[in-house]
């Protein structure tokens, strides 16, 4: 097994100094800006595991899931608070997460862990219309578009590889990849994916 030279605090310490912004553009084929798209960066010798006690929260709110599409990196453990006065079913039967959260309100004591990257789509038993996806990633450089299709990270230099993803790509819905060669001075990168539907 190789062992990485670089890892966790002493990793992100060492390319901070070497960092360059990126800004991220994602459309659909016919160009119109997809907001909610996770883009993220793999860069040799990054951790791929989250730091020890990582953690995110998907809330239930209006008989919604609040965000809808979350990333978070590997071994983050997700908590699934419940805002509403009905109590609610939280489920996924997905390949990197299969869990039950029966009929609750308030929080779970115990926030389930997402182990693998992959995506894991999520369900209420009660409520058929609330859905929900989070994106694992085996990389600490990871953001979301917003409205205008845009998102921006801090990447170290070099080469390395840019990946998106968004919850209407047709199944299985595989994230994109492309080459990123990161200078010194920022770049930006355009990503278009072709969805299912148009965005909004």
């Amino acid at each position: 097994m190789r062992r990485l030279l670089l890892i966790g605090p002493a990793w992100l310490l060492a390319c901070a100094a070497a960092a360059a912004p990126l800004t991220v553009s994602v459309t659909d084929l016919a160009g119109n800006p997809l907001a909610d798209a996770v883009v993220y960066v793999l860069v040799r010798g990054a951790k791929t595991q989250a730091e020890p006690g990582a953690s995110a929260q998907i809330g239930q709110r209006d008989r919604q899931f609040t965000p809808q599409v979350s990333v978070i990196q590997t071994g983050t453990s997700v908590t699934f608070p419940n805002f509403d006065t009905v109590r609610h079913h939280v489920y996924s039967f997905s390949a990197i997460q299969k869990f039950e959260l029966k009929l609750y309100a308030g929080t779970p004591s115990v926030p389930v862990m997402f182990d693998k990257p992959g995506t894991a789509v999520l369900g209420c038993n009660i409520h058929d219309r609330m859905s929900a996806w989070v994106h694992v990633v085996d990389t600490p450089l990871f953001a979301k578009t917003d409205a205008s299709g845009n998102a921006r990270l801090e990447v170290p230099t070099g080469d390395h590889q840019l990946r998106a993803w968004h919850h209407l790509q047709p199944e299985p819905g595989l994230p994109q990849e492309q080459a990123l060669h990161m200078g010194p001075a920022a770049a930006a990168a355009l990503v278009k994916l072709a969805v299912q539907a148009a965005p909004g």
